[in-house]
């Protein structure tokens, strides 16, 4: 393995300018921090990222700020400060933080916000090509850069790209809103594989590219033409030895001791944020209100201290909220603070990590309450540090983390009343009580950390390129197009197998609109001329239509699926005797699902009804699927009936009336030099299943299938009839 580039909006190392110099000091914040736990224990790591000053402030000096991070394995991308202001606190924080989470009022769409998304993911890509070498890893993380997987795939096609969003994915129902939702989704599908912390987020996720995209999905696997991507949960995890044995250092051990003199022995609920609307901070300080207006027995016996860390102070929602944060902590220190009692201690500033560790370690109650957050690492954080295992955690259900940290006091933050009845159970819980909980959650943190992470994440991304080369091996390649080109060539007597719809003409959502156009009914009359060719074309059109689209080309046709068929020279006829009364009692329970799945509608053909959701949300079309199958399966039990799936489709028809059965008629006439079958859904596997070994079968699309080859579109299809037809 190559290198590992780490691609994120921000270094681990950011550039200030103090007193006309440049001081190089580590970041702030969850992921440059958590990532950089791990690259302090793994080798050949490069990371890409903004060093967090503009080029105005670093005029002339570039060179010497770059070979500066260089020399640390930091690879700069400078940001000007128009980019930082559009990109930065336009598109990313303006845009695209509130409506990822579910706070829309506060979204501002603006074009101008957009091309700069747009540019400064440019800027990342030129960065990353600057530095990659064939075989490096490529993993880009949140949602500064959620254009740049595509971008990077374009420009190295064969290389091996991750993305991680360290942020919630919303609902369909909030993501439509954005009006570049379906660039943002592309952008991300360039990756082998998508994280997120949770099962939720991968399934909104998963739910919005069915929707707006098309994609189906299985396990996670998203199926696109020419490459299968891999959607999954990767809760992270912290530096739990680091946190763990961090209470043991003599600074630290110095502060706890400092503090413990101030607390004077007062029970201690510790708080800490960015300054951020999602963190709830507001409700909290309501519940803590509401806590001491219910429990005056706690009242100069419990101080909370209330840490608000600076964070994107130019986004004039922000200073509106620290006012209103500010005027809370006031108004509840004045209506219950006494001259030797402060009820809250609020500090707005950045800690030092000393300072943290040894809050964490004093506190009785850690509150991390957010309305909405991806993860939350500080809850993690502090359970790391309770080496005693005293203490106990109160945590949102609105956290990633409260999907791993069960055995905390996990609350609703809208329901004060719900968050001050957790403290008061949080301040009188039993110790042998809080060892134990603390126990579970700590065993669990240390079992996945942020190495475990790493190492899953990367592990699974090994996997996904195993499963694309498996399926890459089996892509028709020129070498094997040349093979099936030359036995074509030597064959006196030739099958062809073609299906229709998505495999000579693209899949359309309105099956009327695929109509054959002049260049494919001049190349199959071409070949069907051929007195050496057998041309049958195989489809689950009715007999009407492809009379209508393919009489007078000299080939053969078969009709939905199979049960009807038409040889050279003949009338349409059945393999078997089929029977259609069974029409009637099947039909209206169709209709109800026609009617309960906006986008469904019934196609009727002579032998079999489908029910098509081309047009349906492919979500909630698929949930009546299931249903539909388990109404149908009772009702045809009797009836000589059997329900298939094909594309976008359920159909009843006939048992033993698929495209399998009708091939065989031709395969059984005789002793053919060469046969080629072509198809692109689920109806075309009973046709490859019944080929013999030395047939050519292609499968359009990168789905599981039982065919010999996989092309990505059908214009691959086209070029190879195309070949055979210059061949003779």
């Amino acid at each position: 393995m190559g290198n590992l580039i780490i691609v994120s909006n921000r270094l681990p190392v950011s550039v200030v300018k103090k007193g006309g110099e440049l001081v190089f000091r580590e970041s702030v914040g969850g992921v440059a921090t958590g990532l950089n736990a791990l690259r302090r224990r793994v080798k050949n790591v490069l990371w890409i990222g903004w060093p967090g000053i503009v080029k105005e402030n670093i005029r002339g000096k570039e060179s010497y700020v770059t070979e500066k991070l260089r020399s640390l394995g930091l690879y700069p991308v400078f940001l000007s400060k128009k980019d930082k202001n559009a990109f930065y606190y336009g598109f990313c924080n303006k845009t695209i933080w509130p409506l990822f989470h579910y706070f829309t009022q506060y979204v501002i769409l603006n074009k101008n916000y957009w091309r700069a998304y747009e540019r400064v993911n440019k800027m990342y890509l030129e960065a990353v090509l600057e530095v990659y070498s064939p075989g490096d890893i490529i993993w880009v993380h949140d949602y500064h850069l959620m254009l740049l997987p595509k971008l990077i795939r374009e420009a190295l096609p064969e290389a091996t790209i991750g993305f991680f969003l360290h942020i919630p994915f919303p609902s369909f129902e909030v993501f439509r809103m954005l009006p570049w939702r379906k660039e943002i989704l592309e952008g991300l599908l360039g990756a082998d594989l998508i994280g997120f912390h949770t099962y939720d987020y991968a399934c909104h996720f998963l739910d919005s590219v069915s929707k707006l995209l098309g994609y189906e999905h299985s396990l996670g696997y998203i199926y696109l033409k020419d490459r299968v991507v891999k959607v999954d949960a990767f809760p992270m995890g912290i530096d739990f030895e680091y946190f763990n044995s961090a209470v043991k250092n003599p600074k630290v051990k110095a502060e706890i001791k400092r503090l413990k003199k101030r607390v004077k022995g007062k029970k201690l609920v510790f708080s800490i944020d960015r300054l951020d609307y999602t963190k709830g901070v507001v409700l909290r300080l309501k519940a803590y209100d509401e806590f001491l207006n219910e429990n005056p027995e706690f009242r100069e016996k419990v101080i909370l201290v209330l840490v608000v860390v600076p964070s994107r102070t130019g986004i004039k929602q922000y200073m509106e909220f620290k006012k209103e944060v500010e005027k809370l902590v006031g108004e509840i220190n004045g209506k219950y603070g006494t001259f030797s009692w402060t009820p809250i201690w609020y500090l707005y500033r950045y800690i030092p990590q000393e300072t943290l560790i040894a809050l964490y370690y004093l506190a009785d109650v850690a509150l991390i309450t957010p309305v909405r957050d991806g993860m939350n690492l500080v809850a993690k954080e502090y359970i790391a540090t309770k080496v005693d295992g005293r203490g106990v955690l109160i945590l949102s259900e609105f956290a990633g983390a409260s999907r791993e940290l069960v055995e905390a006091l996990i609350v609703n933050p809208f329901n004060t009343d719900e968050v001050a009845k957790a403290l008061k159970e949080a301040l009188t819980m039993p110790l042998d009580e809080q060892v134990l909980r603390n126990k579970v959650m700590r065993d669990r943190l240390r079992r996945y950390d942020v190495h475990r992470w790493a190492n899953a994440f990367l592990n699974m991304l090994m996997e996904v390129k195993e499963v694309q080369e498996k399926l890459y091996v089996r892509r028709l390649s020129e070498e094997q197009v040349r093979e099936i080109i030359g036995k074509y060539r030597r064959s006196g007597k030739r099958l062809l197998f073609l299906d229709y719809d998505g495999t000579l003409v693209p899949f359309h959502e309105r099956p009327e609109k695929a109509v054959p156009d002049p260049g494919l009914l001049k190349l199959l009359k071409q070949l069907a001329s051929d007195p050496k060719n057998e041309v049958v074309i195989i489809s689950g059109r009715d007999r009407e239509t492809l009379d209508r689209w393919f009489s007078g080309l000299g080939a053969s046709l078969v009709a939905e699926h199979g049960a009807f068929i038409k040889e050279r020279g003949s009338d349409w006829r059945v393999i078997e005797p089929l029977r259609n009364d069974w029409k009637k009692s099947i039909r209206p329970i169709l209709e109800l699902y026609v009617d309960r799945t906006p986008g469904t509608f019934i196609e009727e053909k002579e032998f079999s009804l489908v029910w098509n959701y081309r047009k349906a949300y492919l979500e909630e079309a698929l949930m009546r699927v299931r249903e539909l199958k388990d109404v149908l399966r009772s009702l045809t039990a009797n009836l000589g009936l059997e329900i298939k799936e094909g594309s976008r489709s359920l159909e009843i028809k006939n048992v033993g009336v698929n495209k399998g059965k009708a091939a065989l008629h031709w395969l059984s006439k005789g002793d053919w030099g060469f046969i080629l079958a072509a198809g692109d859904d689920w109806t075309d596997e009973d046709l490859f299943e019944v080929l013999p070994k030395d047939a050519y079968s292609i499968k359009v699309g990168l789905t599981p299938s039982k065919a010999m080859f996989y092309v990505n579109s059908y214009v691959e299809v086209r070029k190879l009839l195309s070949k055979l037809v210059s061949t003779t």
